[in-house]
């Protein structure tokens, strides 16, 4: 199904196969395909993937005859595709030939400066969804939704506000904190890069200097650090005082 998908079929290709389909790489000739999770494509499939990119040449499925297609692929994925290639789970000349122009995006643990906007930006969706007058985003509820580490990232992210949105009562959003708190209890049995530990490590150690960086009792002098290095460690860790995103007001979420 997912060769037919990409490639199309002929009538009469397989059972159900009643009229011709024209696949995605067919529909989207001299434009943008843009391909989600690409580590989970069969590696059956992969050789006919590597053809139409490097050739620009396929077939449908239940066809001889070929078929050419000039397309700009954009993939995504979730999964090391250099690792699945070591385990031969993933063909190395089609890895290549997608690794032309890699773009890596953090998880949203590593950019916790972008929470805030995401949040305002799904309350709005959700609220004008449901037709509901949200004005308000406590600033405990920003430091929790801050201070969470999202191991499912923008979508954990944006089905929590939904869910939250959906449970509002009034113009403050008041969401199930309690959810995150044992999520949060769960993610603790598990392993945690270097990085993540440095991070709570960090963030912990400011709080009890009040977020006091510099001085005899400053989070340097804890830390055992230059109050440089712990300025550069805050701005690669994404650390920043809770409360420079404090309560937020949305102006409008109708239009």
């Amino acid at each position: 199904m997912l060769e037919s998908e990409l490639f199309g079929h002929e009538r009469g290709a397989f059972t159900g196969a009643v009229a011709r389909k024209v696949g995605r790489f067919e529909a989207a000739d001299c434009g943008t395909l843009f391909l989600d999770e690409i580590g989970d494509i069969p590696f059956e499939l992969q050789p006919k993937l590597l053809r139409v990119l490097q050739e620009g040449e396929f077939e449908r499925l239940g066809s001889t005859q070929t078929q050419r297609a000039n397309v700009r692929l954009v993939a995504a994925t979730n999964k090391g595709l250099a690792k699945l290639v070591a385990q031969n789970q993933f063909r190395s000349d089609l890895y290549y030939r997608l690794n032309v122009f890699p773009i890596l995006v953090p998880p949203l643990r590593d950019r916790r400066r972008d929470i805030p906007s995401l949040v305002r930006h799904f309350v709005g969706i959700y609220a004008e969804r449901m037709n509901k007058q949200i004005e308000r985003i406590p600033t405990d509820v920003m430091e929790a939704l801050v201070d969470h580490s999202w191991p499912g990232n923008i979508r954990e992210l944006q089905n929590f506000i939904e869910r939250s949105v959906i449970m509002a009562d009034g113009n403050t959003l008041r969401p199930p904190l309690e959810g995150l708190r044992q999520a949060a209890g769960i993610e603790s049995l598990e392993p945690i890069t270097l990085e993540d530990a440095e991070r709570v490590h960090i963030r912990k150690t400011l709080e009890q200097a009040n977020w006091v960086v510099a001085g005899p009792r400053g989070a340097a002098v804890r830390l055992g650090m230059k109050r440089s290095t712990v300025y550069f460690r805050m701005r690669k860790l994404g650390i920043f005082r809770a409360n420079q995103v404090a309560e937020t007001t949305i102006l409008s979420v109708r239009r």
